[in-house]
């Protein structure tokens, strides 16, 4: 985890995975790179919303694969994350209770399915696509931890790769180019 910039209430706080993601904003606003993974972005963004005054809102920028074709080389804003990696229904049968239910974001944007597993097979990413559009390892818990938080959040993702054989490949490749969009995007839509 690491905290660049000063959190404020008057400004958006960017929340990225890694520092490649990062490499190119210059924004003059704060900065948290959490890792990779469910667990440290939670424990990261929960630190921080915790430790001292909160963002007007979080803003996680970060890359993502495709599940669906026609999503490469693009832009998306999210509006439902859900986890694929957790068995809600295994869970509710065990314990009567809902856990890890989709989370929505905003009334308009693609699903986005979160979960520890870099997806790389053509078989899971088809499996994937039968509820989400993209998949990435932090969104879904960066959007519990704002939410509970009370902190609005917007899920912002760069397509780097296709989520099937040679994905770890295509996304060492692409990230600096996926750096500089979002770094784009963040000049064009958080002035």
């Amino acid at each position: 985890m690491q905290l660049t910039g000063t959190v404020t209430p008057d400004r958006p706080l960017l929340v990225l995975a890694v520092a490649e993601e990062a490499a190119h904003l210059d924004a003059d606003l704060p900065v948290l790179l959490t890792g990779m993974g469910k667990v440290n972005a939670a424990v990261a963004l929960a630190t921080v919303l915790a430790g001292g005054p909160k963002p007007a809102e979080v803003v996680n920028l970060g890359t993502a694969g495709a599940l669906r074709p026609g999503l490469s080389g693009r832009t998306h804003q999210i509006g439902t994350v859900l986890q694929h990696d957790l068995d809600g229904r295994v869970l509710a049968k065990l314990t009567g209770q809902t856990y890890g239910g989709p989370l929505t974001l905003a009334t308009e944007g693609l699903t986005l399915a979160t979960g520890d597993l870099f997806v790389s097979d053509p078989a899971a990413r088809d499996r994937l696509a039968e509820q989400a559009h993209l998949v990435d390892m932090e969104g879904y818990a960066l959007a519990t931890a704002a939410q509970r938080a009370g902190v609005p959040i917007r899920l912002v993702k760069h397509v780097s790769d296709e989520a099937g054989e040679g994905a770890a490949k295509a996304w060492r490749e692409t990230v600096d180019d996926c750096a500089k969009v979002l770094a784009d995007w963040v000049r064009e839509n958080l002035k």
